[in-house]
């Protein structure tokens, strides 16, 4: 089995609603996907979705880096050895993860296929058929927040949430989160993420009354360079400080362990720059004793699919996983879809993901060609 070719396809999903982030408000949200196929046409597909301003790739710098260096220098490999070609890739040109990582999901998927098994398979297979999922609440008001949670609760879909905070004024938003908690008391458990919007100062104050409110974790309070002060954090809070945009590498997972710099950390595949480096960091986190949490960057049911499988292998998800993303869209990009039910997301059985592309679909919100013109 050889890889034959990479196709590179960018795609724009709308949200059902305006999802409010520290650092942005998407309404509509792009992705590459990467089909890989072998000499004999067997297919596997791959997605890195880019969220605005949370890291330094965008959907046309990954799709040119695919086309023009990385999927040209992969050729001809085995799709099956995958720390070979990341470091092929790795040769090619340094960081870009998740252009690295769109490559090695689409080989995972492929190689996973052609044994007829599930992607787990591959990474020491699944420990569990569900995993408890999360509910971001980004509507960026209390009473909505509320409204939201309770109907997701109602309908038997996600009893854990998480308020996105951090863009406006840290009194307004301590004040929201507790609402939220308040509101939904012992029935549910709240998280907060502030991707990294606060000082140490702020932090302090914030996390103070946070704790007293009963949230449960507080995700990403500081900028990402300041592992100092995520210690300081850490040492000082018994609720958990769990890092997320500082914990990229497999370098930045052993310095955030060997410090202590944080009691948690954040998977998410995109972000490591694939499913095996993925694995790389959460056994550095297993290790240290620290506990997980399985991330999104906001997958479609493929991304969301391939994390899944790999999560699900995973001894011990303390913190369940945030792969919500395919019910915050208006639409799909597979014939298969995701099930979630019993507050759990029913991982799929594969082969590979367990993934098809619909035509149709893709066809309607490519970028280049398709009818669907995304939200500015």
């Amino acid at each position: 089995m050889r890889i034959a070719s990479i196709e590179t396809i960018i795609v724009d999903l709308p949200t059902r609603r305006p999802h409010h982030l520290a650092m942005a408000t998407i309404n509509s949200q792009g992705r590459v996907l990467a089909r890989i196929r072998d000499e004999n046409g067997n297919e596997g597909i791959g997605e890195a979705p880019v969220i605005p301003h949370y890291g330094a790739e965008t959907v046309e710098g990954i799709k040119l880096l695919i086309d023009d260096y990385l999927g040209p220098s992969v050729i001809g490999q085995n799709p099956a050895a995958l720390e070979a070609i990341l470091l092929t890739m790795d040769d090619i040109v340094k960081d870009n993860a998740y252009a690295k990582g769109v490559v090695e999901m689409s080989c995972v998927d492929l190689t996973a296929r052609s044994f007829g098994v599930s992607a787990a398979a591959l990474f020491g297979g699944a420990v569990r058929e569900r995993i408890p999922t999360l509910w971001v609440l980004g509507t960026g008001d209390a009473e909505k927040d509320i409204a939201e949670a309770e109907e997701k609760m109602a309908a038997g879909l996600y009893k854990l949430f998480l308020v996105k905070i951090g863009k406006g004024d840290p009194r307004d938003d301590v004040a929201r989160a507790a609402a939220v908690k308040q509101a939904l008391g012992d029935r549910a458990r709240v998280h907060v993420d502030i991707n990294q919007s606060w000082n140490e100062t702020t932090a302090v104050w914030s996390i103070e009354r946070l704790q007293d409110a009963g949230i449960a974790v507080i995700e990403q309070p500081l900028p990402r360079a300041d592992i100092e002060g995520m210690r300081r954090l850490s040492e000082r809070f018994a609720v958990p400080i769990m890092a997320d945009e500082a914990v990229d590498t497999i370098d930045s997972a052993m310095a955030f362990a060997r410090n202590r710099a944080a009691a948690a950390f954040s998977l998410k595949v995109v972000k490591h720059g694939g499913l095996l480096r993925t694995r790389k960091v959460a056994t550095i986190a297993e290790a240290a004793g620290l506990s997980l949490f399985g991330g999104t960057m906001l997958e479609s049911s493929i991304g969301t699919a391939a994390s899944a499988q790999l999560f699900s292998t995973i001894s011990r998800l303390d913190w369940g996983c945030q792969l919500f993303a395919p019910e915050l869209f208006s639409d799909s990009l597979t014939v298969e879809q995701l099930v979630y039910q019993d507050f759990h997301l029913v991982v799929p059985s594969g082969p590979g993901f367990g993934m098809t592309i619909d035509p149709d679909k893709l066809a309607f919100y490519r970028r280049d060609g398709g009818r669907y013109r995304r939200a500015m």
